[in-house]
Formats: C-alpha cells, structure tokens, sequence
C-alpha cells in the first residue's frame, strides 16, 4: 500500500531531509511539498493526500492552527524545533510529534504509527438494529455494546474509550471509531470526543456532562448537536 505524502515546511532544508527520509521507505510516495499552509490547502483541494509531515512554527498561518481550520484532514506527523506545541499537536489527534533534528530510526517509528492507523479498521456489525460492535485493543478482539458505550476521546494516536464498568486504549483515530459506532444516539461533540446521548446527564453552556464528567461542546459542532436533540 502506498501512502501518499505532502512534505510542509517553511525552511528548504528541512523538506529536504523529510523527503530524503522517505526516500528511505517504499511505502511513502512523496505528492509533493510545500513552503506554507496556503499552498498546502492548493495541493489538498487537487491531491488525494494520506500524510502531512507538517511544521508548526510557519508564517501566515501556523501548523496548528491550519489542520484546524481543515474539515477533513489527512493524518499529520508534526515537525518542529519546538516542544512547546506538543499538547496542542495531540489535541487534534496527530499520528506523531517528531522535534528537530530527528534522526532516521524515530521518523521510522513515527511513520510505523502511520501504517497502523491506516490498516482496515473493525468490523462493525451491519443490521438493522446494531447493537454491539469488535474492536482490537492490547491484542484482544473486544465485542462491546451500544447501550453500555458513554464517550472516546482522542489520545494521540489512540482512542479512549469509555464504557459503563471499564476502559479501552485502541489505536485508532477518532475519525475511524466514530465511522465504526455511527448510530441515531452517538454524536461527536468536538474534535476529540463522541458521546452517547443517552448517557447525557446534564448540558450547561457550551458543556455536556456524561455522569459527573464534563465534556467541551466545540464550536463547530454546537448547532448541529442541538438541533439532533431537538432543541434550538
């Protein structure tokens, strides 16, 4: 399987190593590479692109800021000479965070992170009333049911999954999982988290509340949350 990439920094060199260590990888086709976030949305409106090697630290608009501002983004490895950004990088589920300069065998092992996620994911059970669904998690198949599902938050590379009586750390994309439990009572609520409406207890502003635990609502997902509850 090819997984096509587009290499995004500011700093000629920089790309140039990135493309050198893909070079480096059968599996990664280079689409191509760009010196800033603008010219990155150009390649995505006409590239199918699987990964983003993306800077953080770039003029106009930051690394951040700009997968934010994507609807659907590809995976993204960040890249930058700066560790301060590393929360918000897995805030919005990056497959890795590799800090300048990095050598070969950890862009390997950031790029493996790539691989696994893009492996088929689960079956889910098709009928017309799914009630359960199989994930693999720590080399177990797991079969888990609807009803008892409460909310999964997007951890780096993982997915915590929160059950009635227990938790779960698949590796897998939110995106990924929430296509796999899409049904009339599971909603996402923010770019890293899904909820079951029917383990809502209370909403407060631009909160929900699963049981005691308080779940940010996201500003762009606030209006269609409502209107699936049938509220205005």
């Amino acid at each position: 399987m090819k997984i096509r990439c587009l290499i995004v920094d500011d700093e000629p060199i920089a790309r140039q190593i990135v493309e050198k260590y893909c070079s480096y990888v059968p599996e990664l086709e280079v689409v191509g590479s760009c010196g800033d976030a603008l010219e990155t949305k150009q390649v995505l409106q006409k590239e199918k692109i699987d990964l983003l090697f993306l800077d953080i630290n770039m003029p106009v608009l930051d690394g951040v800021s700009f997968v934010k501002s994507l609807r659907y983004a590809p995976l993204v490895i960040f890249t930058t000479a700066y560790k301060d950004f590393a929360h918000d990088a897995f805030d919005l589920a990056a497959v890795d965070y590799l800090l300048k300069p990095f050598a070969l065998e950890r862009f390997i092992v950031a790029v493996d992170k790539v691989r696994h996620a893009l492996k088929p994911g689960p079956v889910r059970q098709e009928s017309e009333t799914a009630s359960f669904f199989l994930i693999k998690s720590d080399g177990k198949i797991h079969k888990l049911l609807l009803n008892d599902f409460q909310y999964a938050e997007a951890k780096g590379n993982h997915v915590k999954i929160v059950m009635q009586d227990f938790e779960l750390w698949p590796t897998i994309t939110l995106t990924a999982f929430t296509e796999l439990v899409t049904g009339s009572n599971i909603v996402r609520v923010h770019r890293s988290f899904i909820i079951n409406k029917d383990k809502i207890r209370l909403i407060e502003g631009n909160r929900v509340f699963i049981g005691m635990l308080e779940i940010p609502i996201g500003a762009n997902y606030r209006a269609a949350f409502i209107s699936g509850l049938g509220l205005r």
